[in-house]
């Protein structure tokens, strides 16, 4: 067993290794058949004397080609801006689609192989090293084996480098995809597949490494709760959710010609749910646009509070959500960092509420325009101040960038703790009515504190649980892995009729008070 997991740790570091070479193979040539593809034809006559050194000039790395693309286009700009000729200026974003079709080489011609030397084979590394821990660790459970002290779980070496190039990665994918063009290519075998006449983008990427990463870690999260089968169904359910609902189905959709669509998706996470382009997407395309629309409307209109009610947010937060699905599977290892301090509870209260009003002030200024078919509000341009700021700052930056990228610094949940507006909204309906919270048995608590440590969402389940108070707090996503991890079974996650949750004690618990 110890080769198995050695072999495959070789094969993931491996694999990784090519995957991050990938971006400095192969060379990009610019043609132009490229070029006349790509860029509009009112836009073509004027890049083509700035184009002039570009096309034909061979790149080595994407590097060069991207700068020179991004050079070229923004002294035309200058020029135009000079001569104050505002109409002319041009806003399209053609570096990302020119580099592509420039790219040839070693990657465009092999992205088969090497679909399967990175992403496959790292996968089967992943797994190899994973599986045989069923075996390893003995009886299934959670123990105190030293891991928090782990350079990878404790904020060590190995946990901040993998938060770096997280971090990196988000910032190349939402601002410079142009410079990942290798990796977009090297997923284009799985997106011909799916759809023949689709080609791969920087999403149809982040997709598919989301997916193996829910899919693998999924896989580790069940060997290692696996005495729990609340924990076994939970991670099946993300990894369906994500694998079905997330990535393929809004795929064969497009290749039905359908819009692209996340039925498990919903306004305010999904934030352009009501923006005009989006309505009219869906309402322009039959029967079924017109459903998708009416569904995502119903859903955060009647579903949230109704499954709230009787489930708590854990319905949405940790079975359905991608997000949820990644923090709870590929971010385990890291869900022991978050802040469990009395500052951070205030932080979190103040910031995941704003951003929620940020979002409902955003969606009624798109919606006003939509209507009025106007721009601006109150002489104020609603996307330059509203809709643009929303999308780079909680879109980009906050649920991407520091959502994912700072699992190693600040634990798993940081999107979904601070900044997700669906996951307040959620947490105002559990909070006030709901029939869901956490009933603790205080007789049995022996203070060991393995459900403070395992909470992710950094509430102190202890400080309830000496007491024998039922834990109900809007933040709680219902995970239960402080169920999980508990040795005497002090905690339980349940249903029951929502009269007097916030003090009712468990009955339990004081019995064998009075009995002791």
């Amino acid at each position: 067993m110890k080769l198995i997991k050695q072999t495959g740790l070789f094969l993931f570091i491996a694999s990784f290794l090519l995957f991050l070479s990938i971006l400095f193979l192969g060379s990009f040539q610019l043609t132009d058949e490229g070029f006349n593809q790509i860029v509009k034809s009112e836009h073509q006559e004027i890049l083509a004397e700035g184009f002039s050194d570009i096309i034909g000039k061979e790149y080595n790395l994407s590097f060069g080609i991207v700068n020179d693309i991004n050079a070229a286009i923004e002294a035309i700009n200058n020029e135009f801006k000079t001569a104050q000729a505002w109409n002319q200026i041009i806003y399209d974003d053609y570096t990302a689609s020119l580099v592509r079709v420039a790219a040839k080489g070693t990657v465009a011609e092999n992205s088969i192989l090497f679909f399967l030397l990175t992403l496959v084979l790292g996968s089967i590394g992943a797994l190899m090293y994973i599986i045989p821990d069923s075996k390893l660790s003995g009886a299934a459970g959670i123990k105190n084996n030293g891991i928090f002290h782990k350079a990878l779980n404790n904020r060590g070496w190995l946990g901040i480098m993998i938060g770096t190039f997280l971090i990196t990665f988000y910032i190349l994918l939402y601002f410079f995809p142009a410079y990942i063009t290798n990796w977009i290519i090297l997923v284009q075998p799985l997106q011909s597949l799916i759809n023949p006449a689709a080609t791969s983008s920087q999403w149809f990427l982040y997709g598919l490494l989301y997916t193996f990463a829910v899919l693998v870690m999924g896989i580790r999260m069940i060997i290692k709760y696996r005495h729990s089968n609340y924990q076994i169904i939970r991670t099946i359910s993300v990894m369906f959710f994500q694998l079905s609902f997330a990535f393929l189905i809004p795929e064969i959709l497009v290749r039905l010609n359908q819009p692209y669509f996340d039925f498990k998706n919903m306004w305010p996470l999904d934030y352009d749910f009501f923006d005009a382009w989006h309505i009219k997407m869906l309402t322009s395309s039959g029967g079924l646009g017109i459903f998708m629309f009416v569904w995502g409307i119903t859903l955060f209109v009647i579903g949230v509070p109704a499954l709230t009610y009787f489930f708590g947010k854990r319905w949405y937060c940790s079975w359905v959500c991608g997000c949820g699905g990644l923090a709870e599977t590929a971010g385990d290892p890291f869900r022991q960092l978050s802040d469990k301090s009395l500052k951070a509870w205030k932080i979190e209260r103040w910031l995941v509420h704003s951003v929620l009003v940020f979002a409902l002030v955003m969606t009624i200024a798109v919606v006003y325009n939509f209507i009025t078919g106007t721009h601006s509000i109150l002489g104020l341009d609603t996307y330059t101040y509203l809709r643009k700021p929303y999308g780079f700052l909680i879109g980009s930056i906050f649920s991407g960038v520091v959502g994912t990228g700072f699992y190693p610094l600040m634990g798993n949940r940081v999107w979904c703790r601070f900044g997700c507006p669906l996951a307040a909204y959620l947490g105002i309906v559990q909070r006030f009515k709901s029939r869901f919270r956490i009933t603790t048995n205080g007789g049995q608590c022996i203070s060991c504190g393995n459900c403070s440590t395992y909470c992710e969402m950094g509430i102190d389940v202890r400080w309830y649980a000496q007491r024998g108070q039922n834990i109900v707090r809007s933040s709680c996503v219902g995970c239960g892995v402080c169920s999980a991890v508990c040795p005497r079974g002090v905690l339980n996650l349940e249903n029951r009729d929502e009269k007097d949750r916030l003090n009712e004690p468990l009955l339990i618990g004081l019995q064998t008070e009075k009995e002791q």
